[in-house]
């Protein structure tokens, strides 16, 4: 009596990997784009955060003046983490005071490691928002 072996074939084999590598090559690419925007959006939310940070600074002291390290009017904050994420783990972004006037900032978030292809973020006291990578931008040079 003959066993009949079952099995698959080389080309049933082939076929798999065949579909198994497209779908790979499609759903990487979206991964990366996704966690790529994910981290920007945390940067955006870093960067109202500290702008909430600086207006408790002009609060107490009825100036911007002096909230960055050294007391200085622009540099790494000394009044709000200087890297997003703000808990700690790999930065993505750094934060600093682009500039600073008793009535007037500029905040920035830069992007650092994975992220620095990525568009470089700026907020201001009156809530102007800009980017600088359009491409990396849903709305144009604002985000």
């Amino acid at each position: 009596m003959r066993t009949k072996i079952r099995g698959f074939t080389l080309i049933e084999l082939m076929i798999a990997v065949a579909i198994l590598g497209i779908l790979a090559s499609v759903a990487i690419p979206n991964y990366r784009e996704h966690i790529t925007k994910s981290k920007r959006a945390e940067a955006q939310g870093a960067l109202v955060t500290f702008a909430n940070a600086m207006e408790q600074w002009r609060l107490e002291r009825g100036s911007y003046l002096g909230a960055a390290q050294g007391g200085l009017d622009f540099g790494p904050p000394a009044i709000f983490s200087t890297t997003v994420p703000i808990s700690g783990g790999k930065t993505n972004y750094t934060l600093t005071i682009k500039s600073a006037t008793s009535t007037s900032y500029t905040l920035a978030a830069t992007p650092t490691g994975s992220q620095a292809s990525d568009g470089y973020l700026e907020l201001t006291n009156d809530g102007i928002k800009t980017c600088e990578v359009a491409s990396s931008c849903l709305n144009g040079p604002s985000w």
